[in-house]
Parts: structure tokens; C-alpha cells; sequence
């Protein structure tokens, strides 16, 4: 079986990061296509039937534009940053019933200064976040299952923002108080990139997101879309 991705993308990524300059990648663009865009959307493209087995309400969307391969070039209007260019790769299959990066899904981020795999949803807005906390007060059992029972927890680390005080209604001392604070409900594992560039790599990111498959669930339910 092909490799998904070349170590090509590592050092293309590196040589960006030294070089964001339009000009820069304009004469590396070749690069850009063959080892990012090319090889993204095909590893799209080729995960699709492994994704309809974990769940058919999750998309690989293989286009070029909009789909599930993250545009390399940064929207610099709002940031004191200027420079043009991501210096990473993001591929993120999102649940088909939203289509932008705060929906369900799983996520795959490829940087030179160190590689993951999520799975979750990032930044939901405040009612999603309030459906989300009322159903692990609802089924504490259930969210402890999904988002620190073995499977899960032996792989996935739960990241992201929290309030700094419990949102209302929920007390202080309240046993997943911790939980209840988050701002994002995800998790995340290291990659390295000796298993992004294996020929296995395809399987081994399908046990990921296999491993991940309960949280989802979890996640999915509580804002009402099925998984």
C-alpha cells in the first residue's frame, strides 16, 4: 500500500515556515500541490469508506475548495500576523448536518513542530455548549464512559479552553465540575510523523477515530444529530 503522505510535506512545511512569502511559494508552488493539496485530497478520498464504517453521518469531502482539506492560506484581516501562509496542514470530516469548523467531527493536523489527531467539537456556540453540559448532568454515567473510560482515555488527552468559574447552575464542588467548564469538548492524540508517512497510516488513523467513536456518539447525541 502507497504512503498517504511524503516526509516531502514536512519539509515543504518547514521551508514555509522560513520562507512565507508570496513570492516564496509562488516559485515552490508545484511543491504546495503535489505533497499538500494533492496528497491531502487523496487521503481524503481514500478514507472515505474507512469513515462510512465509523459513522455515516461524518463527511470526506475530497473537493478543492470548501471541502474537507483546510485552505493553506490565512485570513490575515483581524491579526498582527501578516504572513500569508499556514505552515500547517488541517484535514477536518465534519458531520454532515454543519458545515464549518465549530460542527462535530474528527480532525487531523499535520505540523512539523508536532502532529495530532481530535476528535470532538471545538468552540461551540453557547446553546450548543449548554446542550452539551445539561446532558452529562443528565448522564454523568454515560459521559464518564464516553470521555474517560479506557478506550478513550489510553489514547485521547481532553484539550481546549475553560470558563473560570462553573456555568450557572452547576455547583462548585460538583464531581465533573471540570468537565462542565470546558469551552471545547475534544481530545487529542500525538502523531508522529514516522506513522503519517507509513504505508499503514490509513488504518492506523481509522483505530483512532475508532478508539474516539464513543465521545463522538456522546457528543452527537447531546446536540441532537445521530452518529
Amino acid at each position: 500500500m502507497a504512503r498517504s503522505f511524503s516526509p516531502a510535506l514536512f519539509q515543504f512545511l518547514r521551508d514555509l515556515e522560513a520562507n512565507n512569502d508570496r513570492e516564496w511559494f509562488n516559485q515552490n508552488k508545484d511543491r504546495y500541490e503535489r505533497y499538500v493539496r494533492d496528497d491531502g485530497l487523496r487521503f481524503v478520498a481514500e478514507f472515505r469508506p474507512y469513515l462510512h464504517k465509523i459513522s455515516p453521518h461524518l463527511v470526506a469531502d475530497d473537493r478543492p475548495v470548501g471541502g474537507s482539506l483546510f485552505r493553506i492560506y490565512r485570513d490575515t484581516r483581524f491579526s498582527k500576523d501578516k504572513t500569508p501562509y499556514k505552515t500547517n496542514t488541517g484535514i477536518h470530516f465534519r458531520h454532515e448536518a454543519a458545515k464549518d469548523v465549530h460542527a462535530p467531527g474528527f480532525y487531523l493536523h499535520i505540523d512539523p513542530s508536532g502532529s495530532f489527531a481530535g476528535a470532538g467539537i471545538w468552540r461551540p456556540d453557547s446553546t450548543t455548549a449548554g446542550k452539551i453540559r445539561e446532558t452529562i448532568m443528565a448522564d454523568p454515567a454515560g459521559w464518564k464512559r464516553a470521555a474517560h473510560g479506557q478506550g478513550f482515555a489510553a489514547v485521547y488527552t481532553l484539550e481546549g479552553d475553560s470558563l473560570k468559574r462553573p456555568p450557572r447552575g452547576v455547583a462548585p464542588d460538583d464531581p465533573l465540575v471540570d468537565d462542565l467548564k470546558r469551552k471545547d469538548f475534544l481530545g487529542s492524540t500525538g502523531v508522529t510523523q514516522k506513522t503519517l508517512t507509513s504505508s499503514g497510516f490509513l488504518e492506523d488513523y481509522a483505530d483512532l477515530c475508532n478508539a474516539a467513536a464513543p465521545f463522538m456518539r456522546f457528543l452527537c447525541g447531546a446536540v441532537g444529530l445521530p452518529f
